[in-house]
């Protein structure tokens, strides 16, 4: 838990991925990191799989053409740990900052969307994965489990994270409530959709915010015009991947604390005053003394999840094998 009385300085990144090169857009993380630090910045929210790229391709090509650049994608992932993780915690142990990163997790043969935080010593706290890829998403990645539905405890307070629509699934957002989070860090993919996309988002967002008493950095991804281009020569196309970014950080009152980032490349910087917490808090804890848990309580279900079980053969003692599904893996949020 940060101290109450501390400001954290925060910042969302809003750049354009390297889509010719994995290693391009490290080097792109790596950098910003480097020149967030000389900012003063404790914590940093990348974009929704930043690295290697957001599958841009799959909102608007038919799933008989994505083979290709669904292929490239995979052979450019990367798995986690692995070299990645281990040059972003390098980054973030020598910044002493708080990274949160957005991958394409290679997983054998599956691809998932992938939420990484580091602490300021550069340890991997937390790795999770969207648990509903959206709409066309689903062509490209898995789908994740309740395992990651957590904050994680960093030099800068408590931390927890969603992915884009994510945001729109209630439960979701009440699991992380619960687990108390004093920082939210969303990802959202940017140049997608059009201006509607980047005003729900500062809807979302805000709400947020105001229900969970938190502060929210939500960092979205940006794409130039030639990137669009090298996307689809399709002009009329093209128009689908504009629009949507919106970069922001958002106070536990519902108040942008910098101006949202909606064109072009650049860090959103902000001083989160964490006494702003307990002032929201003191007034209206979802989780607290505005719950009713004997109306309402929420059931998590954390235990990763398994293609196989072991299962006991005739002289194997039975009691042995771990039961599935039971203790902190089956929380109940606000129990009776």
């Amino acid at each position: 838990m940060a101290d109450m009385k501390r400001t954290v300085r925060a910042a969302a990144a809003q750049i354009a991925p390297d889509l010719e090169s994995a290693d391009g857009t490290l080097a792109r993380v790596l950098e910003t990191i480097r020149d967030a630090a000389r900012q003063g910045v404790e914590l940093i929210v990348f974009p929704e799989t930043f690295v290697p790229y957001y599958p841009y391709f799959s909102f608007i090509q038919p799933p008989v053409q994505q083979g290709p650049a669904h292929l490239l994608l995979m052979e450019r992932a990367p798995t986690v740990p692995g070299p990645l993780t281990d040059a972003v915690a390098a980054a973030a142990r020598e910044a002493g900052m708080v990274v949160v990163l957005g991958v394409n997790e290679r997983d054998h043969g599956s691809l998932y969307n992938t939420q990484i935080v580091f602490d300021a010593d550069g340890r991997l706290l937390l790795k999770r994965r969207k648990i509903t890829p959206t709409y066309h998403e689903r062509m490209v990645w898995g789908q994740g489990d309740g395992s990651g539905l957590t904050a994680v405890d960093t030099r800068v307070g408590r931390v927890g994270a969603l992915a884009c629509w994510e945001h729109y699934n209630p439960l979701a957002r009440y699991a992380l409530m619960a687990e108390h989070e004093e920082i939210h860090c969303a990802q959202f993919p940017g140049s997608l959709v059009g201006p509607i996309f980047a005003e729900q988002m500062g809807v979302t967002i805000r709400h947020h915010a105001l229900e969970s008493g938190c502060f929210v950095v939500n960092a979205t991804g940006w794409l130039t015009d030639a990137q669009i281009r090298s996307v689809t020569p399709d002009e009329k196309l093209q128009g689908a991947l504009r629009g949507g970014c919106h970069t922001a950080i958002v106070s536990p009152e519902g108040r942008y604390l910098a101006e949202p980032l909606t064109e072009g490349e650049g860090l959103v910087i902000a001083d989160l005053d964490m006494a702003l917490i307990q002032k929201r808090k003191r007034m209206m804890d979802s989780v607290g003394h505005y719950a009713r848990p004997e109306l309402l309580s929420l059931t998590v279900r954390r235990e990763p999840n398994r293609t196989t079980r072991p299962w006991p053969a005739a002289d194997t003692d039975a009691s042995l094998i771990p039961e599935p599904a039971t203790g902190p893996a089956n929380e109940v949020l606000n129990p009776l």
